[in-house]
């Protein structure tokens, strides 16, 4: 129930924000110029802030892993207890 409160919440300040920003503004980029409205382009930004936020920390850890299991196939098995010579 929390739940459904809490995205029914977010909706409506995500509407209220689009209607107090649907001025157009003109995005210029390199060699590229569009215009939008400022809410899209707010949106797509914090979009873009996500992806990255969860792909960075994401793909650094598979680096760690792939480190890791490279790391321990190098070196030699641990002797078990009991097994020393």
């Amino acid at each position: 129930m929390l739940a459904i409160v809490l995205v029914v919440l977010v909706v409506v300040l995500v509407a209220v924000f689009s209607v107090q920003n649907a001025m157009p503004v003109t995005i210029s980029f390199l060699a590229w110029q569009f215009d939008a409205s400022l809410a899209i382009v707010a949106l797509l930004i914090f979009l873009t802030g996500m992806v990255a936020g969860m792909g960075v920390p994401s793909w650094m850890r598979m680096r760690r892993r792939a480190r890791q299991k490279k790391d321990a196939a190098g070196k030699p098995p641990k002797p078990e207890q009991g097994d020393e010579l």
